[in-house]
């Protein structure tokens, strides 16, 4: 088991390259495990994202052809 060091704040996490370098600071203490969980709660989050996407297309599609034949 990883023991977790204590993380001490920095204003530079507020830059883009600090936030980067928080970034990778914090993924060196993930686990195998949570970066898979990680990665499976992402690919989720992306295709519920794409299902959205494609029903909202498809209803807007709908909503041209009833207005079209009215």
């Amino acid at each position: 088991m990883k023991t977790v060091k204590s993380i001490k704040p920095d204003w530079k996490w507020g830059t883009s390259e600090g936030n980067r370098r928080l970034d990778r600071l914090l993924d060196r203490e993930l686990t195998f495990r949570e970066r898979l969980e990680w990665l499976q709660e992402a690919e989720t989050l992306s295709l519920r994202l794409q299902a959205n996407r494609e029903s909202q297309s498809e209803d807007m599609a709908q909503r041209d052809c009833s207005r079209s034949e009215v």
